[in-house]
Parts: structure tokens; C-alpha cells; sequence
């Protein structure tokens, strides 16, 4: 309450003196702007014109709509002409369509005095750079200025693809003034932009990527799965990176009977390394896609002497190479699986089949309540954020991108830009 009552207090001083309506902060916006357009300006090339439309759309011109800076509406308007020129877009129009979006009702176009003028002068800088600068124009500033509408529409559709989602990143959020905080502008659209951390909703949908970038999570890692199982390099690089990884915070935890392998199927490199290092655990792999199963599955022994592997060299040099018997027909397109082989970094280049468990189900953390310790992946389909503040098991493993640490951590890989997280209850 009192922390509160000194931000009222902040508001009301701010709004009764001053050349600035709501907040001195403000006034760094204002040089911002300035800054943007002395960097044009200096670096007229077209990476920075994109970077420069879509961070400024983004951050001044969307923070100026929620909040006009200025007391005097002549200020206001002149910002607005000003921000239209730099920006190629009548911020007006902008604002109107915004403010529909907030609404949550469809954008009704209209053209008023504001608007015209602000059309205008964007007209007249265009026409003044095609004449002046034709091959700047048309091969600099327009392919900038449309990588930059690019960069806007991605930032606008993934902020709401999976529902209205936000993002906590410190160096995100200092870069884009709190930008992040998208559910908790969505929940007051009239809080200032420096206070949204101090709302800061707990149970918001989070991702681990500002909005511009959400698409990476779109690439599909099982693809690049099934690439390591065609090459031997690939595997023994794989389970060598990634043991030493899951050995290091192994150290950190007690005894561990029972683990939860989320999506351990395809080539099951975690249960391979877990088999090595915990022997006595018993391993249940939960994996929503029944082909991803099966091949795991290949690598389990088939009997007491019978070798699953066949028919080309092996991981290490051996003369061996797993079936792909009981396969889905065209799976890896007709290619043979390479596995492990007893020459390989393990003693046991087989999964054993009475210490694991397949599950062909979604992972449902009030259901698969009985482990010891869970192993999340990294292309885990889910609230990673959730997993993060409310772990699902006394300890949780969770692979993520090695700018992403969180808790006990170790490095799996630069290569693979990725690292193991160890959360404890």
C-alpha cells in the first residue's frame, strides 16, 4: 500500500507540473526517439532500418499511445507527426488500430485531420528519397522499412498465437522498456510502462523467447532428432556431451529410484546414459508420438545373446548397425538406424527391458506424480515456466538454451547452444 501510494503520489506531481503528463521517465523515451533518428541517419543501412522500425514500434511509439507523453495536445501531435515520419506509418492510425485490439473489437478505418497530415509528410519524405536517393530507396530503405513491417507482424502474431503471453527476460525487458510484460499490460492497458514489473502476475501464460522470436519453437527438434540417428559422429558426440552434463548434477541429488523421461523416445539417449550411471532406477519414458517409441524401442535387447544390431558400422567402428524391424514403413525413409555398439562409451549399449517402461501418453504432471526425479527436453510442448516455479518431482532435469539458466546448471554443449537445469523442490 505504501509503495502504492508513492507511485500515486509520483503520477499526481507529475501530472500538475511539468511539460511531461505522466512520468519523468518519459522524457528518456523522448531521447530515444531523437537517438533513433541520429542513428539513421549515420547508419543508413537496412538491417538497422528494420531493427530500428520494429524496436521503436515496439517501445516509444507503443508506450506514446497508451500514454501520450505531454500535458499540451500541440506537443502531442507534433510527437505524433514526428514519430509518423520516422517510423513510415501515420501514428494515429496506428493508435486507433491499437486501441481496437485492446478492445477486442474489429479496426474501423477512418481518416481524420491527424491522420491526413501524418499521411503526408510520409508521402513527402518518400518522394524526396526516391528523387534525391533512387537506389537508397529502392534497394535500402524500402526492403529495410518492410523487413521492419516483417519483424511487427511476428512480434504482434506470437504475442497472442498460444494466448496473450508474456515474456521476463532482464536484458529483453531494459531493451524494450518492459515491453515483456504483455499479460499484465493486456490486464491494465492504462499502467504506465514502469510499472509493470510491480504487477507482475504470477500465473501468465510466459515464454522463454520475446514474441519476435516465438517462431524458433516452431522448428522441429524431433527432426534433427532423427539426424543423429543416421550418423555415428552424431551419436557418440550426443551421449558424450550430455552425460557429462547429467553426471554433474546427479552429484547433487540423493537416492533415486523411480525417473519420468518426458518424450524420451526417438533415439533414447537419456536412457541409455541413466542406465549407465543408475543402473538400480527404474526409467519410465512418457512420449505423446507412438512412432517416436518404436524407435526408441529398437534399441532394447531382443533376447539373452541376440544382437539388435546388423548390417553396417557401428558407432565407434564395430561391425554393427540396428534393425529397423518393427519401424513404420518410410519413417527414416528406407535407411538403417545406427546404435550403439559394445565397443561404444557404454557398457551396455542396450536399453534394458525390465528396468524401462513406455508410456504412449501426453506428460501430465498431476498424473506422472511418482518420480523420484523428471527429465524435461528441450522441445518439451508445454508451460516450461510452470515446470520452472512448481516442479512436478522432488527434482526436476530440465534441458534448456544455454542462455536459460535456472537453478543448479551445467553446460550440455556451446555447439548445441544448450544446458541441463537442475530445479528442487
Amino acid at each position: 500500500m505504501i509503495a502504492g501510494a508513492r507511485v500515486n503520489k509520483t503520477l499526481k506531481i507529475a501530472q500538475t507540473q511539468g511539460t511531461l503528463r505522466y512520468s519523468r521517465w518519459d522524457a528518456l523515451l523522448v531521447f530515444l526517439s531523437a537517438m533513433h533518428a541520429a542513428i539513421l541517419i549515420a547508419l543508413p543501412l537496412m538491417p538497422v532500418i528494420a531493427l530500428g522500425l520494429w524496436w521503436n514500434a515496439n517501445t516509444i511509439s507503443h508506450n506514446f499511445i497508451h500514454k501520450p507523453f505531454f500535458r499540451q495536445q500541440a506537443l502531442n501531435r507534433l510527437f505524433s507527426f514526428y514519430l509518423s515520419v520516422l517510423l513510415g506509418f501515420p501514428q494515429s492510425m496506428w493508435r486507433d488500430r491499437h486501441i481496437a485490439h485492446h478492445a477486442g473489437v474489429v479496426w474501423q478505418k477512418r481518416i481524420n485531420r491527424q491522420i491526413l497530415i501524418e499521411a503526408i509528410l510520409i508521402a513527402v519524405l518518400w518522394i524526396a528519397l526516391l528523387t534525391l536517393y533512387p537506389v537508397f530507396f529502392l534497394t535500402v530503405y524500402l526492403p529495410g522499412y518492410f523487413a521492419g513491417i516483417g519483424l511487427c507482424y511476428l512480434q504482434g502474431y506470437y504475442e497472442h498465437a498460444r494466448g496473450t503471453t508474456s515474456n521476463y527476460g532482464v536484458i529483453y525487458n531494459t531493451l524494450l522498456l518492459n515491453d515483456g510484460y504483455h499479460v499484465e499490460h493486456h490486464a491494465d492497458p492504462s499502467a504506465h510502462w514502469t510499472q509493470l514489473p510491480k504487477q507482475f502476475d504470477k500465473d501468465a501464460r510466459a515464454s522463454r523467447w520475446p514474441a519476435v522470436l516465438r517462431w524458433i519453437d516452431a522448428i522441429n527438434l524431433e527432426t534433427l532428432e532423427k539426424l543423429v540417428l543416421r550418423s555415428r559422429l552424431l551419436q557418440r558426440f550426443m551421449l558424450k556431451t550430455h552425460e557429462r552434463a547429467v553426471r554433474r548434477l546427479l552429484q547433487e541429488l540423493g537416492e533415486i529410484r523411480r525417473i519420468g523421461i518426458v518424450g524420451g523416445g526417438i533415439f533414447p539417449r537419456t536412457v541409455l546414459i541413466l542406465q549407465r550411471l543408475l543402473p538400480g532406477a527404474q526409467l519410465v519414458v512418457i512420449d505423446a508420438k507412438s512412432e517416436s517409441i518404436q524407435v526408441a524401442q529398437t534399441f532394447i535387447k531382443r533376447g539373452n545373446d541376440e544382437d539388435i544390431f546388423s548390417a553396417a558400422p557401428s558407432v565407434l567402428g564395430g561391425e554393427n548397425v540396428m534393425s529397423t524391424q518393427g519401424l513404420r514403413p518410410g519413417l527414416l525413409s528406407g535407411r538403417p538406424l545406427r546404435g550403439l555398439c559394445k565397443e561404444s562409451l557404454f557398457l551396455n549399449p542396450y536399453i534394458d527391458r525390465e528396468t524401462v517402461e513406455f508410456i504412449h501418453e501426453w506428460y501430465d504432471p498431476a498424473r506422472h506424480n511418482s518420480f523420484d526425479l523428471v527429465i524435461i527436453p528441450l522441445s518439451f510442448i508445454g508451460d516450461r515456466e510452470s515446470i520452472y516455479r512448481h516442479p512436478p518431482a522432488p527434482a526436476v532435469l530440465i534441458h534448456d538454451w544455454i542462455w536459460r539458466r535456472r537453478g543448479e546448471s551445467s553446460i550440455v554443449s556451446l555447439f548445441l547452444f544448450k544446458r541441463l537445469n537442475l530445479v528442487k523442490r
